[in-house]
């Protein structure tokens, strides 16, 4: 009976199952979006118990589109929205509050109060991490201090934690077992990163009990196996990996140096650089990419937080179009944005600023401006930021990124794509595949159960769709690239 890769790509908006064959082609997709839930502003928060139960319903719908029995699935591999944070009852594994999304700040003053007291480079040179509530760490500080008796319940060993792989693989396994993997305890100001284990001083800095903490593993590996009662059989899982490392390791970017950019609900540009661990001076991350068998690969990481989101806000909030890929006519409607710049920081600006709370803003409107202006500048904002990302990568490693290679749904768009190229005086690449998360995901589990035998195996099946090169040079972009370093300078000030 022929064997397949199942991989469970759970996002922010929406979970997705997707079935790969040896040639990595694509047998079948399932998927459902999940609610989200803004008890304030900036709070960003969603329902554990709907994330779970939307794993559960693709894996069935993948499955009977792709005419395949559970028998048929060789292994598990799980992607995963980083930093989203899970506190669940240890003898009922009920959630005891909402999970906090990644993206939701109600934990600023936490982050605040923890830089005022002078531990920002501590916990820095810890976990290569800038404070922030974008991590797991205060939001899980934050929960226990919501919660009745949150902190003696924790110290007691009533509660686990897990940002959403551990969520996951706990209800796989059948409330069994309770373990994260590297690259995900790198995104929760707990682990240290020079030594992948969970750091007793920083837990103490946050006040939080390590009994609650998950086991940290290897990124490829068998943790567990499905629980017969939930798919009728025992069926390996065999990887779990943050979405942004398994969307690199999904571009095989295996060789230091190799850059990818994810643009999703935000954008994410990461840097493989090897067994090297470089701390950045100029407002990146420093995260695990991996680790295999005892082998870690380290990357920089630059995180943008609103990216896609930007386009659902022209769709879900402003409604001035129907769909997102309707954006791509609309920017080719006019020659420019109007003079129009659009700054998408609806929940903070990441790197390279690191500023917490300024808003968004548009800047350069007039009586002539049109939807069609706004829509090509929120577009071009996900360029802009990107090139901030890349050009503080530059200055880190000194090294001229000459191509950048692209995946997440936007990347679909030709526009936003050339207009990426313009701005970074670089060639921009998308693969055959851009579900790279979710393949990444896959190549994972399918190594660590032998169906690919080693990395150059998969690494030969990344195939190019489009190149695109600057059809404009640097001179002709520099204006552009002026107007939004205004734009940011204006709404850092306000």
């Amino acid at each position: 009976m022929e064997q397949y890769i199942l991989a469970i790509d759970q996002g922010t908006t929406s979970t997705r199952a997707i079935i790969f064959d040896y040639e990595s082609n694509i047998l079948a997709v399932a998927q459902k979006e999940l609610t989200m839930y803004y008890p304030n502003p900036a709070w960003v928060e969603q329902n554990a118990e709907e994330i779970w139960t939307s794993v559960v319903t693709v894996i069935f719908e993948s499955l009977t589109k792709a005419n395949l029995k559970m028998e048929q699935i060789a292994a598990i591999g799980i992607s995963n929205q980083r930093e989203t944070t899970i506190i669940w009852e240890k003898e009922t594994g009920k959630p005891v509050h909402f999970a906090l999304v990644w993206q939701s700040r109600q934990t600023s003053k936490l982050c605040d109060d923890m830089k005022e007291r002078g531990f920002a480079e501590l916990i820095r040179e810890k976990t290569g991490l800038v404070v922030d509530s974008y991590f797991s760490a205060s939001k899980i500080r934050w929960i226990l201090d919501e919660i009745k008796e949150g902190q003696a319940r924790a110290e007691n060993g009533e509660l686990m934690f897990g940002t959403v792989d551990s969520w996951l693989v706990y209800k796989l396994s059948g409330s069994f077992v309770h373990i994260t993997d590297v690259s995900n305890a790198s995104r929760t100001l707990l682990m240290n990163i020079h030594n992948c284990s969970w750091d007793l001083e920083l837990c103490k800095l946050w006040n939080i009990p390590e009994v609650i903490l998950p086991e940290i593993r290897d990124t490829s590996d068998v943790y567990a196996y499905t629980d017969v009662s939930i798919f009728g059989r025992e069926v390996p899982i065999a990887a779990v990996v943050g979405d942004q490392q398994a969307a690199l390791f999904g571009q095989a970017c295996f060789e230091a140096g190799s850059v990818k950019n994810t643009y999703g609900t935000g954008c994410f540009l990461l840097m493989n650089t090897g067994e090297k661990m470089q701390i950045s001076k100029h407002g990146l991350l420093t995260s695990v990419g991996w680790r295999i068998n005892g082998k870690v690969s380290y990357v920089l990481e630059g995180s943008v937080f609103v990216a896609g989101a930007a386009i659902q806000w022209l769709r879900d909030e402003l409604k001035i179009i129907d769909h997102a890929s309707e954006s791509e006519k609309y920017a080719n409607l006019v020659d420019d944005s109007g003079g129009v710049v659009v700054v998408p920081s609806f929940v903070g600006l990441g790197t390279p600023y690191w500023k917490q709370d300024v808003k968004g803003a548009i800047f350069g409107l007039t009586r002539g401006s049109s939807d069609a202006h706004l829509i090509r500048a929120t577009l071009e904002s996900l360029a802009y930021q990107t090139y901030d990302v890349l050009m503080a990568m530059q200055k880190d490693t000194d090294l001229k990124i000459k191509r950048l290679q692209v995946d997440g749904g936007a990347c679909k768009n030709d526009f936003l794509m050339q207009w990426q190229a313009n701005v970074l005086q670089a060639e921009v690449v998308r693969p055959t595949i851009i579900e790279t998360t979710a393949l990444g995901a896959a190549y994972l589990a399918g190594l660590a159960v032998g169906y690919w035998k080693h990395i150059e195996e998969v690494s030969v099946r990344w195939q190019v769709d489009k190149k695109f090169i600057p059809l404009k040079t640097e001179e002709e972009m520099f204006p552009y690239l002026e107007n939004w370093q205004k734009a940011i300078q204006a709404i850092c000030k306000f």
